[in-house]
């Protein structure tokens, strides 16, 4: 039996990374072997089993044969008679087919069996796919692109990209499962350099196949005043940039990825303008969530943001009343904490343009201190006092919301009336 440190940890040592998981592969072992040393199988597919002291998972090598199609189209075969490169062979990138004798990377390259070159195209820094059986796995292509955005300054080898694309076009991706492409792309989101993962998506041609509501917002202009780099994709690219460099959470992220959806099917000949697209946006991100199956927490910060973005950026504008309208549209009297969340997403998109990444974002300031001085009207007084008069029903609601607006009117010297509400349009 012999155990060697592979995949990712290996790789990142490399580069001089902090290692946040060990993998393992046994070579040379039965399951009947690792249970009797104290491992835990756990495993479905394949032999995986838990350690008994560092509870760290650890899989006997492995081959596997293409049986049908998606990623789950496979056939493992765990024998003590599979060698190390065998196992390293059915891997997707070479700087991920590296494997060591212990967890001491050696500087010098002692301690590290690399049959495909890994250590070379860490160094030249390209993605390179290890064997054709690459294209026997969609997630595959989902995976290069999340490492793109992860090495943004990686480049993907023209024969990866060139498999990624017949790939697309075999019709393989249309097999991809909701749960899988939620994973890669939640995960890439958060990578620090998410726009890249998106570059490569569409180079290939798989973003239309999994995102065509966002694949379509690439050629599509807009109004220059509002967006100088006018591209409504290449918009969306400087937002997810934006994102990652103010760290937003996840919830964000995601938020930004799909708060101008609705541009992409704006009647041409609307266009630059993109009149109502707050709600189409709504709409195709209801059927994007439910697709995908996006957790419930992303999809209703989105939701928000698709639909209110260009009142919170025109909030500067508005009256105690109007403020107040916002703040409910938003939920914010129930649920204050996300309201953070909602104007640091609108704050990625006010900066996410040419010119605007190092402007404030004062609307957030604003409709914070509104919600603040909203919040000391002592609601069930207000209901109490409502309710003495005969008031019942929506009534006690009217009631609250004017205690709100005369208190945010006070704290802010606004007019209790709203101004006209700018028309969402930009």
């Amino acid at each position: 039996m012999q155990i060697y440190m592979v995949g990712g940890a290996v790789r990142d040592r490399l580069l001089g990374l902090p290692v946040q998981d060990h993998d393992w592969v046994v070579v040379g072992a039965t399951p009947e072997q690792m249970t009797a040393q104290g491992f835990v199988p756990v495993g479905k597919d394949f032999p995986v089993f838990l350690h008994p002291g560092t509870h760290e998972e650890y899989a006997l090598a492995r081959t596997e044969r293409k049986s049908g199609r998606g990623y789950k189209g496979f056939t493992v075969f765990a024998d003590a008679d599979v060698t190390l490169e065998q196992d390293l062979a059915r891997r997707d990138l070479t700087i991920n087919a590296i494997a060591a004798h212990s967890d001491l990377v050696g500087q010098d390259g002692s301690e590290l069996i690399d049959p495909f070159g890994g250590q070379q195209d860490l160094k030249s820094k390209v993605l390179r796919h290890v064997t054709d059986a690459f294209r026997e796995d969609p997630v595959r292509i989902l995976r290069v692109a999340r490492f793109s955005a992860r090495f943004h300054d990686f480049t993907v080898a023209p024969e990866t990209m060139a498999l990624m694309r017949h790939m697309v076009q075999d019709g393989e991706a249309d097999h991809l499962v909701a749960e899988r492409v939620w994973q890669e792309i939640s995960r890439g989101l958060m990578e620090s350099h998410p726009a890249r993962m998106f570059e490569v998506l569409r180079e290939c041609g798989v973003l239309r196949v999994i995102l065509p509501e966002v694949d379509r917002l690439w050629g599509v202009p807009q109004r220059a005043e509002y967006h100088p780099e006018v591209d409504t994709g290449v918009h969306l690219m400087m937002v997810l940039q934006m994102a990652a460099r103010l760290k937003a959470p996840l919830e964000v992220r995601y938020a930004c990825l799909t708060h101008d959806l609705g541009k992409g099917t704006t009647a041409p000949e609307l266009l630059p303008r993109h009149i109502g697209h707050e709600q189409r946006s709504a709409k195709l991100l209801r059927g994007l969530s439910q697709r995908l199956r996006v957790p419930t927490d992303c999809h209703t910060l989105a939701d928000v943001v698709a639909r209110e973005h260009g009142n919170i950026h025109r909030s500067g504008d508005l009256g105690a009343a109007a403020l107040v309208r916002l703040l409910e549209r938003c939920d914010a009297f129930r649920k204050p904490a996300r309201l953070q969340d909602i104007l640091l997403a609108c704050e990625c998109d006010a900066r996410g343009r040419q010119g605007m990444q190092e402007q404030p974002y004062p609307q957030a300031e604003r409709l914070l201190r509104a919600l603040a001085a909203a919040q000391t009207v002592a609601t069930d007084e207000v209901a109490s006092a409502a309710q003495a008069y005969g008031a019942a029903g929506p009534q006690i609601g009217d009631a609250v919301r004017r205690a709100r607006v005369a208190a945010v009117g006070a704290e802010m010297g606004l007019s209790a009336s709203a101004q006209a509400e700018p028309d969402p349009e930009s």
